[in-house]
């Protein structure tokens, strides 16, 4: 999972949703053939329903539909299918989004109380620690250290989440999982738009027009390279039991990791905006940690998968379009159908969103740097008594 990426969506929106319930078939033979092939795959894959006809051009958004895939081989799920009629409100500690936003509450309240408030949390007596402990003032030793801790702590939960799952259950994992990734995110975050401008300058094209709006293009277009799982906002806040899904659609037809490549856009873009050597190394850190991220998430797709996943690999790729032009991949005649959907319509909002959310992003890493450390936190008794 992309530091950067998730970051932004888990703090700022807590990424787009979309939870896979229903399509519409949009005439008799697809619906036929989906009918055919529907005992090879589990309800979680197809729920059917009446094709229905709608004049309003936003339909395609509140209900998507369905791709013509009569040439998948159909053991992956449809990624960010979604249909408004099937989302309810719920009462507490049922599935709906009253359980959602209290759960969303209660761990972004956590992180801020036990993390971000320097007078009650541990972010800035870490950060303090990283820079004059390890690195002795040198920024760039910092970030290698961030760049170290980060995905240690972040792909080596993944890699125990099935071990973890059987111990504490899967939803008590997510939680386990997500804490520590959200709170060094924000701290590495932080520390970045702090120290971007450290080092050797290599370049400064920053001024220069075209440059500004390529960077601008592509550091928007990477926000919409995210792993669909991250559509399934139910699961990534442990309201619903998160899975380890199988993906076929969408996205992973263009690339198997969608995040590495976004990773890779992001990353170019913001060294083109701040050459320096501070910078380079944290891209190098970030992109370094994204690459280890596909061989992890191959390995784990295919010990949860098995042939499944093999079969899926054989038809995708890594480098994006590469499994097109080499005609493992073909792309159906009505393709955009995966691309106009709720949850990527609304990644593509949240993202300008947070671009103009920069200046507050600054001005809050300006603020917890001038406000220096407040040793200790809220937890300091028990550390006290456990001493």
């Amino acid at each position: 999972m992309s530091m950067a990426h998730t970051a932004v969506w888990l703090l700022l929106t807590l990424s787009p949703c979309a939870h896979v319930s229903s399509f519409h078939i949009p005439n008799l033979a697809a619906r036929h053939y989906y009918l055919a092939s529907a005992t090879t795959r589990t309800t979680s894959q197809l729920h059917s329903t009446e094709p229905s006809v709608s004049n309003n051009p936003l339909s395609i958004i509140t209900k998507s539909e369905t791709s013509n895939r009569k040439n998948d081989i159909m053991v992956g799920e449809d990624s960010g299918m979604y249909n408004l009629d099937d989302e309810k409100w719920g009462a507490l500690g049922e599935t709906g989004w009253v359980t959602f936003f209290v759960a969303v509450g209660t761990i972004l309240t956590a992180v801020a109380v036990l993390w971000i408030y320097p007078v009650t949390g541990y972010a800035d007596d870490f950060v303090y620690f990283l820079d004059n402990d390890i690195a002795h003032g040198n920024s760039h030793i910092a970030t290698l250290a961030f760049g170290i801790i980060f995905p240690i702590m972040h792909s080596g939960l993944a890699s125990l989440r099935p071990l973890g799952e059987k111990i504490v259950g899967a939803r008590f994992w997510r939680v386990i999982f997500a804490f520590p990734s959200l709170c060094l995110s924000y701290s590495w975050i932080f520390y970045f738009i702090s120290h971007a401008h450290d080092g050797i300058q290599f370049y400064d094209i920053s001024q220069i027009g075209w440059v500004h709006a390529l960077a601008w293009i592509t550091n928007f277009s990477s926000f919409l390279f995210l792993y669909p799982s991250v559509y399934n906002l139910k699961e990534v806040a442990a309201v619903e039991k998160p899975k380890i899904h199988l993906w076929e659609t969408g996205i992973i037809r263009i690339t198997r990791h969608p995040q590495y490549v976004g990773q890779v856009m992001w990353s170019a873009a913001h060294l083109a905006m701040v050459g320096t050597s501070f910078t380079a190394l944290t891209m190098a850190l970030l992109v370094g940690h994204h690459a280890f991220a596909c061989w992890n998430g191959d390995r784990r797709l295919e010990a949860e998968h098995g042939e499944n996943f093999l079969k899926i690999k054989e038809k995708t790729s890594v480098i994006p379009f590469q499994a097109i032009w080499e005609g493992r991949q073909q792309l159906p005649d009505d393709y955009w159908k995966e691309l106009i959907r709720a949850p990527i319509i609304l990644i593509a909002v949240g993202s300008i969103g947070a671009y103009f959310a920069h200046p507050y992003m600054q001005a809050g890493a300006a603020l917890a740097r001038s406000s220096g450390l407040s040793p200790g936190g809220i937890l300091d008794p028990i550390f006290l008594e456990l001493n």
